[in-house]
């Protein structure tokens, strides 16, 4: 049990405003929930896209933040998957009914009634936070909680995005080369797969930095590659990047979009199309992903790049992610 029956928290009362530091209830775990101290979590796009408003409907006031790292302090009734001091990890995925048509058919991530961490559920910008404890995850030993903070979305949704290329593609494109792309190009590179890198146009730092993590090449996100691609994934919200990865890909190819909100795709011309090549997305993620994404991170090893702010600095790391003022992901650094 916490010593104090209140907390501090980072709380939105309405998209577009800043986000305000508020002392507030320790809120207690419902049956089958755990509560966490939470000791970091990761600053998303996702959250950003809340933030701003175009993600619409979401609880209001809201505590955002849904790649959290924090201890068990507390159990609700009825839980078994964890015990008071372990530490785990949670997602943006927290909730889905069980009973739809796609949670019966191995596709929670589609389900119908979901609930989402940081979005419909408050999330980790706060002190304490409560999870289900069904989609929670254990955490792969060896890695700081600073560390291990952006695996829980950009690690787990790059993952998601990778596997749904499909196989065999030699030759990849990764088009926005920041948390997510990051931690995806070293899973590919691990597999033998060669890395093409795309980033803002002028954003030479972020070229480096993939040349540096085993990137073949690296260019504006206006260029095209050396070579034509096998398959395309795009972490940039960025619609017209579908077109320029596209042109890019060969007959057959694969663009997949990882984001959970984008810019609208401009008109192409189906030539680009034609040639069988395919675009897809990807939407949100299943506890399977997670668990075997998670199995896969000491085996390569997946080493997370991080910029590190306090609580009170959440304002800042929103900014810092807008402005591309980053390389690889930001995290809060919550409790020790």
């Amino acid at each position: 049990m916490p010593d104090t029956e209140m907390m501090q928290a980072m709380v939105l009362e309405a998209p577009g405003n800043p986000l305000e530091l508020r002392k507030i209830a320790i809120p207690a775990p419902g049956p089958g929930q755990v509560l966490l101290q939470v000791h970091a979590c990761g600053v998303c796009r996702t959250d950003l896209h809340i933030f701003d408003g175009e993600l619409k409907s979401p609880k209001l006031p809201l505590i955002l933040g849904h790649q959290i790292v924090g201890t068990v302090v507390e159990l609700g009734q009825n839980v078994h998957r964890f015990q008071v001091g372990e530490r785990i990890g949670v997602p943006w995925l927290g909730y889905t009914d069980g009973t739809c048509y796609y949670c019966l058919h191995d596709q929670e991530n589609l389900c119908d009634n979901p609930r989402f961490t940081g979005y419909t559920i408050d999330g980790g910008f706060a002190e304490y936070t409560t999870a289900d404890q069904r989609y929670c995850f254990s955490l792969p030993d060896g890695y700081s909680n600073i560390e291990v903070a952006p695996l829980l979305c950009a690690g787990m949704i790059g993952y998601r995005t990778l596997r749904l290329a499909g196989e065999g593609n030699e030759r990849l494109g990764i088009y926005g080369f920041g948390a997510a792309g990051h931690i995806t190009a070293q899973i590919a590179i691990h597999r033998g797969q060669r890395v093409f890198a795309f980033t803002r146009p002028g954003d030479t730092e972020a070229q480096e930095f993939a040349i540096n993590l085993g990137a073949e090449w690296a260019g504006d996100s206006t260029q095209q590659p050396p070579e034509p691609l096998d398959a395309a994934l795009i972490f940039a919200p960025v619609g017209p990047l579908v077109v320029e990865a596209l042109r890019a890909t060969v007959k057959g190819g694969t663009v997949v979009s990882g984001g959970i909100h984008m810019s609208d795709i401009p008109s192409f011309p189906y030539r680009l199309l034609w040639d069988e090549r395919h675009i897809r997305s990807v939407a949100n993620l299943t506890r399977a992903d997670g668990e075997e994404f998670l199995a896969i991170v000491p085996q390569v090893p997946v080493k997370s790049q991080v910029t590190v702010y306090p609580l009170n600095a959440a304002n800042q790391a929103l900014d810092d992610l807008r402005n591309g003022h980053l390389q690889g992901a930001a995290v809060l650094e919550i409790g020790t």
